[in-house]
């Protein structure tokens, strides 16, 4: 066996629930989903349903299979070795199983088998797939993948006997792993296991209580219940109904001091506005609050950007710590601009691409943090405010969520508003959460 390149804290074992059992045990003889190809283990967050499924996936392959190659995929590289990986190797040392984890070539070598990681963000992910042959597929979060990598992931899969397993939070009711694979689990040969947090036995009411606090609305129900529903109407509608219970002002901030933030930049086009957003962070980021924002929907040179932002910037940072910008990476030029700009004005604060991830990842965080009672907004902010209350889903995009940009929609102030947070955003998430 492969010899350990670093020995990991072992994974501490809990009891496993009758849903994890199935899901642990379904492929072996006896089982009457034995020869079921492919796997989607679905429902609730923190419902016990990752760490079943990469045990079952690991012991399957291990027990089946022989110098084969596999895929672990997940949201993004990052999001697989934080949720995968990790755990992954941590359950091998609690096994006692050896293993070899090239961290530079992405992959991880178990007895004679070889497991290659993909993240899948986007439509050229599944450009890494080809030419792969592979015995069997784990994708985490796949409801998160374009249509496009798992049907390069399934397709890469051609060894005799291979199996797809796939765990998600469901999306919305058009989505095609719940159409294509769910609705037709029999015609497909899959086997679907929905999962509640009930099935995690690790977690107290109270923690499932706490969890259940965390969201309204659309994200109470796909990430609570585990239901595949659609979103319609207002996004935020919790700050719509109630905005002045999220408004602050300086004796707020006074009573509540800002240990530091970041700049999020949004810039403008044809048809819509540069925005740039402070957001501050109180201890132990308890609270995210839009502090200070900047708005011109009108054609401007991109010198007066510049000016603009310089002096946005020394504003901010009179008051407050802030040593990074977010922008939107989009218009190198324009950031170009900004970071000649302030280096030449002498200002410390290091610019950098914003993530852009998926639009809905940043609005369910600010939906959870408006549910916490964690997130406020000085009373300045008139611009994102009225952004908030008015944003609303495409009604006419019935396939997936999609947030309304019609040209008349203030989005820019949201984008900005997202950008500054989105580096961190997971963590802040779950702050006081377990």
């Amino acid at each position: 066996m492969p010899k350990r390149l670093k020995k990991n804290k072992a994974f501490q074992f809990k009891p496993f629930s009758p849903k994890q059992l199935k899901l642990l045990n379904f492929w072996r003889d006896g089982s009457p989903f034995k020869d079921c190809d492919v796997v989607i283990a679905d429902g609730s967050i923190r419902s016990g349903k990752t760490i079943a499924d990469i045990c079952s996936f690991l012991q399957w392959s291990q027990e089946t299979f022989e110098g084969e190659s596999f895929i672990l995929a997940g949201k993004t590289m990052g999001a697989l070795k934080r949720n995968v990986v990790k755990p992954m190797l941590q359950i091998l040392t609690a096994w006692g199983w050896s293993y070899n984890y090239n961290r530079s070539e992405n992959f991880i070598e178990i007895g004679t088998n070889t497991y290659y990681m993909f993240g899948a963000n986007t439509e050229a992910s599944q450009d890494a797939l080809q030419g792969l042959t592979a015995a069997g597929a784990y994708a985490d979060e796949a409801a998160l993948f374009p249509q496009s990598f798992i049907d390069q992931m399934i397709g890469r899969c051609s060894v005799e006997d291979n199996k797809i397993f796939m765990n998600c939070n469901p999306e919305g009711p058009h989505h095609y792993i719940k159409e294509e694979f769910i609705d037709k689990a029999k015609e497909k040969n899959v086997y679907h296991l929905h999962f509640t947090m009930d099935d995690n036995l690790t977690l107290s009411q109270k923690i499932k209580d706490r969890y259940k606090r965390m969201f309204t609305g659309v994200f109470f129900k796909r990430f609570i219940l585990g239901l595949w529903v659609a979103a319609d109407g207002l996004i935020y509608q919790l700050f719509a109904d109630n905005s002045e219970s999220f408004i602050i002002d300086d004796e707020w901030l006074k009573q509540n001091p800002i240990t530091h933030g970041t700049i999020g930049v949004d810039f403008g086009g044809t048809k819509s506005a540069h925005a740039f957003t402070f957001t501050g962070f109180t201890k132990g980021y308890k609270y995210v609050v839009t502090i200070k924002e900047y708005y011109k929907k009108k054609r401007i040179s991109p010198a007066q950007l510049e000016a603009d932002f310089v002096d946005f910037v020394k504003q901010v940072q009179s008051k407050y710590k802030c040593y990074e910008a977010y922008c939107d990476s989009a218009e190198q030029t324009l950031i170009s601009g900004l970071e000649a700009a302030v280096i030449k004005t002498g200002i410390p604060i290091e610019l950098k691409n914003a993530i852009k991830g998926p639009i809905n990842d940043r609005i369910a965080f600010y939906s959870s943090m408006m549910s916490q009672g964690r997130y406020k907004m000085h009373k300045s902010c008139t611009n994102t405010r009225r952004a908030l209350e008015e944003a609303v889903y495409d009604e006419k995009k019935v396939t997936k969520d999609v947030r309304l940009d019609d040209g008349q929609m203030n989005i820019d102030s949201l984008d900005a508003m997202e950008y500054s947070t989105e580096y961190i955003q997971d963590d802040i998430l779950y702050i006081n959460a377990a």
